[in-house]
């Protein structure tokens, strides 16, 4: 399997590697138990750049660029990101609703006719966070909250789903129900949701 495949895919898996310069992600199939798959596609942050910049290669060797997702603006907190694909062909873009996120971090996504918006599925959980953020004493621990995001269209059926796993490092499952969704934009919405949920 390939990066291609993320195509038409309706479940895989993103994963954080540890390492000490830059963020890094791997994207994977999964099996029909939930069970790891090959390597789609591994993500890499890009550092010290104006705009903030995430390119998905092929495997780790990180030689051949397949997608990745660019902010048109720079240090903007409602930025929009554009997913391109291999040749710079635009694939697809989301954006942060800043206003809305203040108390349930939302998201607009848009794909080729596809048009969602996206939330934590937990306001709970969603406020707890922010709590536990603003706080001094609390926020100097860090607390892997367990959160999900959901993405539906105007006529509310899902499009994306996004489920953190409790684990030390990041990790995600996500569902792209019917394979409406280009799962490259939806690999790049995952990555950004980690890479990005913060700011």
């Amino acid at each position: 399997m390939s990066a291609q495949d993320l195509t038409g895919i309706e479940r895989f898996a993103v994963e954080q590697k540890v390492t000490m310069m830059v963020n890094r992600y791997v994207v994977r199939a999964l099996g029909p138990n939930d069970e790891p798959g090959p390597v789609l596609a591994v993500a890499q942050q890009k550092r010290m750049a104006f705009k903030e910049q995430v390119t998905f290669y092929t495997d780790e060797s990180r030689t051949t660029p397949v997608f990745g997702f660019k902010a048109r603006q720079r240090m903007d907190l409602g930025a929009t990101y554009d997913v391109t694909d291999a040749t710079g062909l635009p694939i697809g873009s989301f954006r942060k609703d800043f206003g809305k996120s203040l108390l349930r971090s939302t998201w607009h996504l848009e794909s080729r006719g596809v048009t969602a918006v996206g939330q934590e599925r937990n306001a709970n959980i969603a406020i707890l966070r922010r709590v536990w953020e603003v706080i001094p004493i609390l926020g100097d621990i860090p607390v892997p909250f367990v959160f999900h995001f959901d993405f539906t269209d105007p006529n509310g059926h899902v499009v994306m789903t996004s489920e953190r796993r409790m684990s030390l490092r990041d990790r995600y499952t996500i569902s792209v129900p019917g394979g409406r969704l280009d799962g490259r934009v939806a690999a790049a919405m995952a990555v950004a949701l980690d890479v990005l949920q913060s700011r």
